[in-house]
């Protein structure tokens, strides 16, 4: 008889487990539905450029990402400096390139050639410049992605200049305009410079503010998207592109 009281208790444990078991299950897949309705949400989110995966993989990854992104500070901090140095030395000070490396190898020339034949005058050991070799790997490997990235550029200018695609042409047309215009207020450094500035700072400003900044996007690419469209239907559409494509399928 005393057993049955410690089997009614072993079985309603047992019945206790199951039904925790189950409610946490329930619980869990709860869970699971809701992080997946969040995330099915956040991925209608509108994002600039229609991107959907953060701004350190849309740069790349890796360490120029780290280094846009000021993940590095010290790396980040230490370009922009270099960078910042370059640009007023060159157009403040207006110094030449060539002068300026001339001036530099006569300086590090000068202070090596002291430091040795004063070693040797007073019987020490002079000291040990290395033998600094630039590797061939790297330099192939940068003319090897260089090689790419041109011949995909000439591939998109040959498809633009036979005339296959009248939007792509247009946009083309209008960034190398603004270019011309931008280049004609300022020289080749300082746009570089410019450049430079602009990806240290506009990143990790959005990825900061991007929830702040997607709907204004938002509201802008659907505004530019009606004037094109109203621009399409008065001028585009009136071009007869696609006649002149058949009669060169013709030919």
């Amino acid at each position: 008889m005393a057993d049955q009281p410690r089997e009614r208790d072993s079985v309603i444990d047992k019945i206790s487990d199951k039904i925790g078991d189950c409610i946490s299950s329930s619980s869990s897949d709860s869970d699971d539905g809701l992080h997946s309705k969040i995330d099915a949400v956040k991925s209608r989110v509108f994002r600039l450029f229609g991107r959907d995966k953060p701004v350190h993989t849309v740069l790349g990854g890796g360490k120029p990402a780290d280094v846009f992104l000021w993940r590095n500070k010290k790396n980040s901090a230490g370009i922009l400096g270099v960078a910042t140095a370059l640009w007023i030395v060159f157009e403040l000070i207006e110094y030449q390139l060539i002068t300026l490396v001339c001036h530099l190898l006569i300086l590090l020339l000068a202070i090596m050639f002291l430091w040795s034949y004063a070693n040797t005058f007073i019987n020490k050991t002079p000291p040990q410049i290395p033998d600094m070799k630039l590797p061939e790997v790297c330099f192939l490997q940068f003319v090897s992605a260089l090689r790419i990235e041109i011949n995909r550029a000439i591939s998109i200018l040959r498809g633009i200049a036979c005339g296959r695609d009248l939007k792509k042409f247009l946009s083309v047309f209008l960034g190398l305009w603004v270019l011309s215009v931008v280049g004609s207020w300022c020289n080749f450094l300082t746009l570089l410079y410019i450049s430079i500035v602009l990806l240290h700072t506009v990143p990790v400003f959005y990825e900061k503010y991007e929830d702040q900044v997607d709907p204004l996007a938002e509201k802008a690419w659907i505004e530019f998207k009606k004037q094109y469209a109203v621009f399409d239907a008065k001028v585009l559409s009136k071009i007869p592109i696609g006649a002149l494509q058949e009669k060169k399928k013709k030919n």
